[in-house]
């Protein structure tokens, strides 16, 4: 079986009947790590390392024209055929209902779950990563501490309402694990780990975060899902 996109030309599927999956080891990146082994589908990783700028490379951008991780090329498509994917949400979403895994059945409960998952898309991501910007990189720099302020701000607050949805609840929608908890784990384990900003969110306010991200990060997969690209 030989699969032809120009993903393969760069690099080249070892495995070319299995789902590959093109990431690093970043917050969005170990999202598609995590839902992979937590299915147990066959893929193959490849690594896409950022910091040398190879996810602007010609056969990159041929699989995702905006020029981030994560991407899929999955040869076993909906109705057989093969489908190329970017969009960290997007990749859950097409994976949960391939497995039929980590989505609920019942429409009302599904819609849900996706909501959760676009809230972290559009609010969780961007607003944690600028603080990760502001506090760990280039911007700690920054003699103006007014936008850092301010991002760590809306951090706690989105850690807030994470906090109050989690009451009485073990995982995001209740007693069932899905995607939408798969959609956070990475970012909120960065946020308090390799962010440093444990202190400046005020994250031990959060107890019910706290419990809940121990508790997704003891699971056998989601450790196996932080390091598929780190040593891929």
């Amino acid at each position: 079986m030989t699969l032809d996109h120009p993903i393969f030309t760069r690099w080249p599927a070892q495995h070319p009947d299995r789902l590959q999956l093109f990431s690093a080891p970043t917050p969005n990146g170990v999202k598609v790590g995590i839902m992979l082994e937590e299915t147990g589908l066959a893929y193959e990783p490849h690594r896409i390392d950022i910091g040398a700028n190879e996810s602007q490379d010609p056969a990159f951008l041929a699989l995702n024209p905006n020029g981030k991780i994560p991407a899929i090329y999955d040869p076993d498509g909906p109705s057989g055929e093969p489908l190329a994917l970017f969009e960290s949400g997007a990749i859950l979403l097409y994976l949960a209902d391939k497995t039929r895994r980590f989505i609920p059945a019942d429409p009302n409960a599904r819609y849900e779950t996706i909501q959760w998952v676009m809230w972290q898309m559009g609010g969780v991501g961007p607003m944690f990563g600028q603080v990760g910007f502001f506090n760990k990189f280039a911007g700690k720099d920054y003699e103006d501490k007014r936008p850092r302020d301010r991002y760590a701000a809306e951090a706690a607050r989105l850690l807030g309402v994470l906090d109050e949805r989690l009451a009485g609840r073990e995982w995001v929608m209740g007693a069932d694990y899905s995607i939408a908890d798969i959609s956070l784990l990475g970012w909120v384990r960065n946020l308090i780990g390799f962010y440093e900003a444990r202190e400046l969110v005020g994250f031990d306010r959060f107890s019910r975060v706290q419990r809940w991200l121990d508790h997704g990060l003891a699971r056998p997969a989601v450790q196996r899902g932080l390091e598929v690209t780190a040593a891929a």
